[in-house]
């Protein structure tokens, strides 16, 4: 229904954005929330996906066109619902992915949360072969990067016992964007 949603980012929480245009506020899920901490006060486009059930009418956004339509893909695998295609998309880059995908990698496509090894095969059995790979780092931060990221990385679904370990070792490097510790964050989950 809608390709792209053009307007200034007005607020970015661990769940979604919120983008302003011209005075309506579009809350936004998008994989990563936090890498649109940057654009805060910025008119960005933001390529879109609406997704109707009986109870809600949710708006996912991503940054590039890639994104969405790996995410459009993702969906039509069974098993495979907004949140854990969030998920997959939150933790690697599209052309990861494919590339996983392409080389029918199970143990890449289990990594992400709420992905076991019979949705990974599902995911390769249904998407390989249709899928086109496109074209697709550290400075000082304060606690509530570290702090920002954990929620982040709580809403994609990890437990509070899982992050907990990734919250010590998070807190011990330093970063200059919550988008950097919740890369590190997934980095350090996934191992």
């Amino acid at each position: 229904m809608y390709q792209y949603i053009e307007g200034t980012v007005a607020k970015v929480s661990p769940h979604n954005i919120t983008i302003d245009v011209s005075g309506v506020g579009y809350l936004i899920h998008v994989p990563n929330p936090f890498r649109f901490e940057s654009d805060l006060g910025t008119k960005l486009r933001i390529f879109t996906e609406l997704i109707i059930r009986d109870d809600s009418h949710t708006l996912y956004g991503f940054k590039e066109e890639e994104e969405k339509s790996l995410f459009q893909n993702l969906l039509k695998v069974k098993g495979i619902g907004p949140k854990s295609a969030l998920a997959i998309l939150a933790s690697s880059a599209p052309d990861d992915v494919i590339t996983a995908i392409e080389r029918e990698d199970q143990t890449f496509m289990s990594k992400f949360p709420g992905i076991g090894k019979k949705t990974a095969s599902q995911i390769i059995l249904d998407l390989k072969g249709k899928l086109e790979a496109g074209s697709g780092a550290s400075a000082p931060v304060d606690d509530d990067h570290v702090k920002e990221a954990v929620l982040a990385l709580e809403a994609l679904g990890y437990s509070r016992r899982e992050l907990a370990k990734v919250e010590k070792k998070l807190h011990a490097e330093s970063f200059e964007s919550v988008d950097a510790a919740v890369k590190a964050g997934l980095k350090l989950l996934v191992q």
